[in-house]
């Protein structure tokens, strides 16, 4: 809880930089991707292409110092030319010597692509809420404050130095966050959600004080004078941008953050439930069960049981972790 909601978010959905690769590219060239089942995010630094989905016709030009990102799973190609022969590329990543791709000749083209993994249980809460597509113009002054990152993400990408792995994924996971942040400053309308609200002027600063204090017996008219509105405005507002009530955005944040911490196991339900503002372990575990579907104790039992389990196989890592969620999931709609 840290009183940022876009940092509450990333932390809730566990997003992480999962994959770091390079595309040079040169003539005529075309590749053809499956819908990413993790957030692709790519960064232009030399050339141009063209950017296209099946389910639209007119294409995108991506050039020098632009970004996207792809949060939807949609299928998609890249091409210097729209009529060349399409090649898999996924089979040219696979194949490829440390993660450096080559197609065409020569190398007029240059991009950095990553995956940013999610929470396969909470990763909902950030890839739905963003547009299906992300762009950031190279020409803009957020995307100016990029290329440092780019630059960096670059040079130890391809640098032999201890470390250089983990330092290029934690600079992709800055430059998507970058990224996230240049939608916040240039969003209008769109999609009623967290990251629309996160983007209004008026409603932010209602969210940033119940992310800072999830615990507090917020009430309407509380929130509504922080933000010097009326309490009607401020209500109506709110839900037309954040698509709920804030009272009831403020319960389903404290559920997220009771999920997150049951599933840690660190403290108790009675201590879990007192840090978010419940007095009782009854009333914790009502609201709880209310929203969730289930208690708790049995929530936080069975991951403890699917940790045991994992350990014992000496299973570590991302994939356990997927694996280990999707068998909690099973086990909870089995009830």
């Amino acid at each position: 809880m840290k009183g940022d909601p876009l940092t509450d978010i990333l932390s809730l959905t566990s997003a992480r930089c999962a994959e770091v690769g390079i595309l040079i590219a040169g003539g005529s060239w075309a590749l053809r991707f499956p819908p990413p089942q993790k957030i692709k995010f790519v960064a232009v630094l030399k050339g141009n292409c063209w950017l296209t989905f099946k389910d639209e016709s007119t294409p995108l030009q991506v050039k020098t110092g632009d970004v996207f990102v792809l949060p939807a799973e949609r299928a998609y190609l890249l091409a210097s030319d729209l009529n060349a022969p399409q090649a898999d590329g996924l089979k040219i990543f696979a194949g490829a010597t440390g993660k450096i791709a080559k197609v065409g000749i020569g190398d007029e083209f240059f991009a950095v692509g990553a995956h940013i993994a999610l929470d396969p249980e909470r990763g909902g809460l950030l890839s739905e809420a963003l547009p299906p597509l992300l762009h950031v113009s190279g020409n803009s002054s957020e995307a100016t404050a990029m290329r440092w990152l780019l630059d960096q993400l670059v040079k130890e990408f391809v640098a032999d130095k201890a470390g250089a792995m983990l330092a290029s994924n934690q600079l992709a996971q800055l430059l998507c966050i970058q990224t996230i942040r240049s939608y916040l400053e240039a969003s209008g309308s769109g999609t009623a959600g967290w990251l629309r609200a996160l983007g209004d002027k008026r409603i932010a600063p209602a969210l940033r004080l119940m992310h800072r204090e999830p615990a507090r017996a917020w009430r309407l008219d509380e929130l509504a004078k922080e933000v010097a509105m009326s309490r009607t405005s401020f209500a109506v507002r709110f839900k037309k941008i954040a698509g709920v009530a804030p009272l009831t955005y403020l319960l389903n944040l404290r559920m997220r953050f009771a999920e997150q911490g049951l599933r840690e196991g660190s403290r108790s339900v009675s201590e879990l439930g007192l840090s978010l503002g419940y007095t009782t372990e009854s009333a914790f575990s009502n609201a709880f069960k209310r929203t969730t579907g289930v208690a708790p104790k049995r929530y936080q039992s069975i991951f403890a049981r699917m940790d045991r389990s994992t350990s014992r196989k000496g299973d570590r890592g991302s994939n356990s972790s997927n694996l280990r969620l999707t068998a909690v999931r099973k086990e909870l709609h089995a009830r």
